[in-house]
């Protein structure tokens, strides 16, 4: 990953396409004032959301969520990112170019996924110019993040978004450390979506969440033994721990954040197909 480098991101490759991700929730008013303060300032871009079901405050699903969804936008979208406990404080509210694509955000490491595997990328602060008249110190969202994204949409130079910057927040790497990772995403099914891949995992090694270590392995939900722990690689690439007919996550009582484990390979065949 490098910075620096030089990035489209010229004007007349927007997509017209803004998405949002946020840990709102669907309840209150806020979700749908980002969305008013987008239509108005960029009438013809299209608003899509990819989730606003983020835990609240937790930075970590949101940078999973982001990177697992962007990519499927046209290039030249603009995906505005608010998962946000530090509102209100020091920290910078951020704009980056990076794999075609265009992201606002807070700069608390919401972003790390997506960076992580970008071959580089120009970060910016976003100038308060760029926000409503009134900056409210509670919602960001909608009085800076949401008005910089729609002007950026509707083809706001990146170069005049704000500054540059190269100290970035960042979380640690999702890359496993030899044999430690960690739970990354609990979905709504309850599966634990981990930080190993496949290639991670020789023959039957097994990974242990909590004091249970896992070993089954499945190329499906449906042909996993019902009511029993296996491990299955998802559809975001990562080794995930599930449980058929059932939530892994309440079965093992853990959740994103718990540590991984690689555990040592089987020594028979039959401990190979058990969880203990």
């Amino acid at each position: 990953m490098q910075t620096d480098m030089q990035v489209d991101v010229d004007s007349s490759h927007r997509s017209g396409v803004v998405t949002l991700t946020t840990d709102f929730g669907t309840r209150d008013h806020y979700v749908g004032a980002m969305k008013g303060v987008i239509a108005t300032l960029a009438p013809r871009v299209s608003i899509f959301d990819i989730t606003h079901g983020i835990p609240e405050f937790d930075v970590g699903e949101g940078a999973f969520a982001i990177a697992q969804a962007y990519r499927f936008y046209p290039l030249g979208t603009v995906h505005v990112v608010v998962v946000d406990p530090g509102v209100g404080s020091s920290r910078r509210p951020i704009a980056v170019a990076a794999e075609g694509h265009l992201f606002i955000a807070p700069d608390n490491g919401v972003l790390s996924q997506v960076l992580e595997s970008a071959e580089s990328f120009d970060a910016r602060t976003v100038a308060s110019r760029h926000g409503l008249d009134s900056l409210s110190r509670t919602f960001h969202g909608r009085d800076l993040f949401a008005p910089a994204g729609a002007r950026l949409a509707a083809g706001l130079s990146f170069d005049e978004i704000g500054d540059r910057v190269r100290d970035l927040c960042l979380l640690p790497p999702v890359a496993v450390a030899r044999s430690t990772g960690r739970v990354l995403h609990v979905d709504g099914f309850g599966n634990l979506v981990t930080s190993f891949q496949e290639a991670d995992l020789p023959e039957r090694t097994g990974l242990r969440v909590g004091a249970v270590t896992v070993r089954l392995r499945s190329t499906s939900y449906a042909t996993a033994p019902e009511g029993q722990l296996f491990l299955i690689t998802g559809s975001s690439g990562y080794v995930e721990v599930s449980l058929n007919r059932g939530s892994a996550a309440a079965a093992l009582g853990v959740r994103a954040g718990a540590p991984v484990t690689l555990a040592a390979a089987a020594v028979c065949d039959q401990s190979a197909n058990e969880a203990s």
